[in-house]
């Protein structure tokens, strides 16, 4: 089983994670694992969410960035990837006043097995973050440490100022980390695909139950700007220096890219399991058999011709034999 994405959310107070992560638990046939401070804000409620991973975790005792080490966070991402749940992610909700420098630090150090680093979202209020958050001198440090930044409650914003707001926060976090992505919402409302695949929705069948219909009802009435997706296949082995460098420095907009990739090294051929989600590069012996190369690239607003060119050319079959070099980086990668 393929490792599951930790994904952080955080936000300062009012910022609106509580309502991104109800949203993306409404995906329909998603099973995702949560891990909050208190479940009393999540109005989908805990019931929705018990009903998918058996029991929540919750973690007691104020913010998560401020646990004691004794690993109580990593006992909750521990019963989390148990394999029965089947989980598709799982998402720590941050208390608004956690630092996402410490969340981001937890979530990458974790020693659980099966989970993997799946990004910090940092939820962002369009209304009131220059005056609670960023004041306009030194970019704040959590930019450094978010993936994706969600401008929320664009919707209290007049219509005429919503794309200067986002590109003067975008312009912000870019000083800070030109890898991060930024993106506007109203009600938290992303495409789930920007953080996870669904994986368990071939497990679904017969009649409509009543999760459905609140589902089609949820769609219908909150809609959300989809993300671009582009895939590319190939047979053969690739250039592990070629796949390096798409991993390292995907195209603009990509967010997350995931695949498998046949690469040859030394004498053998391995087959690769990839994952990037912003700077966050995992790769692992591939779980599954398919001969064929595939990558896919997820993001906003993608130059679809260009993202199709860079990955195409990345997954062109080569006989040429591998550098040390590059062997070298693909190995920092590796997961074992």
């Amino acid at each position: 089983m393929p490792p599951i994405p930790v994904i952080a959310v955080t936000g300062y107070l009012g910022a609106g994670k509580t309502s991104l992560l109800n949203h993306v638990l409404r995906t329909p046939h998603a099973r995702i694992g949560v891990v909050v401070n208190d479940f009393g804000d999540i109005n989908v409620d805990a019931g929705l969410v018990s009903g998918q991973v058996d029991e929540p975790a919750s973690i007691a005792g104020g913010c998560i960035c401020c646990l004691p080490d004794d690993g109580e966070l990593d006992a909750a991402l521990a019963r989390l990837a148990d394999p029965k749940l089947r989980l598709d992610a799982i998402i720590v909700e941050a208390s608004g006043l956690a630092d996402p420098v410490s969340i981001a630090r937890m979530v990458g150090f974790s020693g659980v097995s099966g989970v993997r680093d799946g990004g910090v979202v940092d939820v962002v209020d369009a209304v009131n973050h220059a005056d609670r958050v960023d004041d306009g001198g030194i970019p704040p440090a959590r930019y450094g440490a978010a993936t994706l930044v969600v401008v929320n409650k664009l919707d209290l914003v007049p219509e005429s100022d919503r794309d200067a707001v986002v590109r003067h926060i975008e312009s912000r976090v870019r000083q800070r980390n030109p890898r991060a992505q930024v993106v506007g919402a109203v009600d938290g409302r992303i495409d789930p695909s920007l953080l996870y695949d669904v994986a368990s929705a071939q497990d679904e069948s017969g009649q409509l139950s009543f999760r459905d219909v609140l589902f089609e009802a949820e769609t219908q009435t909150h809609d959300h700007v989809h993300a671009d997706a582009v895939t590319v296949t190939s047979s053969g082995d690739v250039d592990p220096l070629a796949l390096v460098e798409l991993l390292e420095n995907p195209p603009p907009g990509v967010y997350r890219m995931k695949g498998t990739v046949a690469v040859r090294q030394r004498s053998a051929r391995r087959r690769l399991d990839v994952n990037v989600v912003g700077s966050a590069v995992h790769v692992a012996r591939a779980s599954s058999r398919t001969p064929a190369n595939c990558l896919v690239a997820i993001g906003m607003h993608l130059d679809t011709p260009a993202v199709r060119a860079a990955v195409t050319a990345a997954l062109r079959p080569t006989t040429a034999p591998p550098s040390a070099a590059a062997a070298r980086r693909l190995q920092r990668h590796l997961h074992s």
